[in-house]
C-alpha cells in the first residue's frame, strides 16, 4: 500500500511535472505554468491536468502564480 504523499506511485508524467515542480522550489521559487510546461516538454493542458491531480493528492500546492512543493519527507537536494 502507498502513502499518500509517496511520489513513487505516481503516473509517469505525474512523476516529471512534479520533478520539474521540486527543481524550481529548490531555489525558493514557485513554479509556474509555462515554466514547467517547458521543461517537462508537456504542452500546458497536460502539465495543467498533471498539476491537478498532484493538488489533489497534496504533493503540490498553489503558491501565488505558480505552485511549491506539498508536504513531504525528504529532502530535496539538486
Amino acid at each position: 500500500m502507498s502513502r499518500p504523499h509517496d511520489v513513487q506511485s505516481l503516473s509517469g508524467t505525474d512523476l516529471t511535472v512534479y520533478e520539474a515542480v521540486a527543481a524550481i522550489a529548490v531555489g525558493g521559487e514557485a513554479a509556474s505554468l509555462p515554466g514547467v510546461a517547458g521543461m517537462t516538454g508537456l504542452t500546458e493542458e497536460q502539465t495543467r491536468a498533471s498539476l491537478a491531480t498532484l493538488v489533489e493528492r497534496g504533493q503540490v500546492v498553489p503558491s501565488g502564480d505558480g505552485f511549491t512543493l506539498g508536504r513531504h519527507d525528504f529532502e530535496v537536494d539538486y
